[in-house]
């Protein structure tokens, strides 16, 4: 554990840290700023705090976050399953210390190692000899004894349709090929070592403390830069339909679609997640544009796969008449940006309400009002056994 120094020093800086589950770089610095810490103290000492693996970083929905991790552990153990001894390697040195790590090149050889020797993160490629990638993590989260398992999918197969059969399959997580090897190694150490609640991609994007805040920064911005929302929409007539569980994976699938899509702008986007089949999006107004259209067309595409999984087998030649036949609820994306006057109007209420001190700081039903969402049909809630979807009845059921 860091030595407490004096007021600046890597003490006071994981103290902060500490203190939270995860905390963004941003109010790091407005609290190190209220207690006189200077900004380039608080770099330096975030900087010292990763070299000695006592806090984790990660870039998520635009927003740098920082993780608490747990101390004095045994060592944790992990598989890395790829056929190329190059990037198996890589691999490996990407992870870095800290964990005791196994490798092996032939996916014949996963299930037996697992079983066997019961490692708490498994690394997978899709494309293995003797038995797929998918196949694999499939017997491994249906396994009672190992189906705790962390996997992270690596893989170079087409992404619009492998992730989602990965996600679908039980996969964690999932990173294209080329990967970056600092993202590679955040994820897992966040995954492993998190203090607190299980790390949870969906849920862990920026949180109802960086969604007000942002919603604070828009409202201060010019014309030029919009705030907004993203919907699944039919997410709750098709869990209903389909079950929670594939309402899950669809919702897991456009949370790692959007983080992805913003990792790949050159400008800031920020993507928070409303505890629902919403998302809020905000940046510059063309970059947002361009985001959108990019996760509609990557949804659209991947649509018919998500519907033939669920035994429409036909349907990959006409998505459309299989929607209009109104057997299947339609998914689609749904971008709607935010009148910045009305949000204002309806932040003056709610801080009129509450009183002075509720400026940028809102509960979830409150960020929900701001954005005129009324009646949300999914609710996502996390307990010690996991994230969980509920679906509400809707009158008449």
């Amino acid at each position: 554990m860091a030595e407490k120094s004096t007021t600046g020093g890597i003490g006071d800086i994981y103290e902060l840290v500490s203190s939270r589950q995860q905390i963004t770089f941003n109010e790091l610095s407005d609290l190190s700023f209220s207690r006189g810490i200077e900004k380039s103290k608080l770099k330096s000492a975030l900087e010292e705090l990763e070299r000695m693996r006592v806090i984790a970083s990660r870039t998520t929905g635009g927003v740098l976050t920082y993780y608490p991790l747990q101390e004095g552990e045994a060592l944790r153990k992990i598989l890395i399953v790829e056929d190329d001894k190059n990037i198996n390697k890589l691999m490996a040195l990407s992870i870095g210390k800290g964990f005791e790590v196994s490798q092996i090149y032939d996916g014949g050889e996963a299930i037996p190692f697992v079983k066997s020797n019961k490692p708490d993160l498994v690394i997978l490629d899709l494309m293995l000899p003797h038995r797929d990638g998918l196949d694999i993590c499939k017997s491994i989260k249906a396994d009672p004894e190992i189906s705790s398992t962390v996997i992270i999918i690596v893989s170079a197969m087409d992404p619009i349709t492998s992730r989602y059969k990965g996600l679908e399959s039980g996969a964690d997580y999932y990173i294209k090929k080329p990967f970056d090897p600092l993202d590679l190694r955040s994820l897992v150490t966040i995954f492993l070592r998190k203090k607190g609640k299980r790390f949870a991609p969906l849920i862990d994007l920026p949180d109802r403390e960086g969604i007000s805040k942002e919603i604070e920064h828009s409202i201060g911005e010019g014309s030029e830069y919009s705030i907004g929302t993203i919907r699944i929409g039919s997410l709750g007539d098709y869990a209903k339909k389909f079950g929670a569980e594939s309402a899950m994976v669809i919702l897991r699938l456009v949370s790692q679609l959007l983080q992805d899509i913003a990792k790949g702008k050159q400008s800031k986007l920020f993507v928070g997640f409303l505890e629902s089949e919403v998302f809020m999006i905000a940046g510059e107004k063309r970059q947002v544009e361009f985001s959108v259209a990019d996760l509609q067309k990557e949804f659209n595409a991947v649509l018919p796969f998500i519907l033939q999984d669920e035994g429409y087998k036909s349907v990959a030649l006409d998505v459309d008449s299989l929607f209009e036949s109104e057997e299947v609820p339609r998914l689609s994306i749904i971008y709607e940006e935010m009148e910045k006057d009305k949000l204002k109007e309806r932040r003056d209420e709610i801080i009129k309400a509450k009183g002075k001190s509720g400026i940028g700081d809102y509960t979830y039903d409150e960020i929900i009002r701001l954005f005129g969402e009324k009646d949300m049909d999914v609710r996502i809630t996390r307990d010690p056994n996991g994230v969980k979807l509920h679906v509400s009845k809707g009158e008449g059921e």
